[in-house]
């Protein structure tokens, strides 16, 4: 049976099981819990949104998280628990996060992912955003391209 999920604004009660989905994704960003914590740091720029899917009673099941200065906003991290991965939770995450954004004005939102990221290459297209630019050796351990991607809020 499909879980039902929530998505709401993360809390700071939150970073455990955010980290915990992170750290289970080879894929993910693996940002240290300081970099998650200063989500919540008031008055900075730019403004963080951060939003996860809780599926009751279950827990959090997936999470995204981006930067905004309008007109602009960019994608840092989106991620689904893989036991909750084939429900279209990703695509309702990224939904919920447009419909922050345009609230606050921005137009565009872009990100960057590895080139041999093959998965989230896939994500992104199925979410409207198109290759915008490549950064040669941007990443290491391997070193490897950075695809730049963007759409439309």
């Amino acid at each position: 049976m499909p879980e039902r999920f929530t998505i709401r604004p993360m809390t700071p009660g939150d970073i455990d099981a955010v980290t915990a989905i992170a750290a289970a994704l080879p894929d993910a960003p693996h940002w240290p819990r300081s970099s998650y914590e200063a989500i919540f740091t008031p008055n900075t720029s730019p403004q963080r949104i951060a939003l996860v899917a809780e599926a009751a009673p279950l827990g959090i099941a997936g999470f995204v998280i981006a930067s905004a200065l309008s007109p602009q906003a960019e994608l840092e991290s989106i991620a689904v628990a893989a036991h909750f991965q084939g429900q279209s939770l990703a695509g309702r995450l990224f939904t919920s996060l447009r419909q922050s954004l345009l609230v606050l004005g921005c137009s565009e939102i872009f990100l960057e992912v590895r080139q041999s990221n093959h998965a989230a290459l896939a994500l992104y297209s199925a979410l409207g955003f198109s290759q915008t630019a490549r950064r040669p050796a941007y990443y290491s351990n391997p070193a490897e391209d950075a695809i730049l991607m963007a759409r439309s809020v």
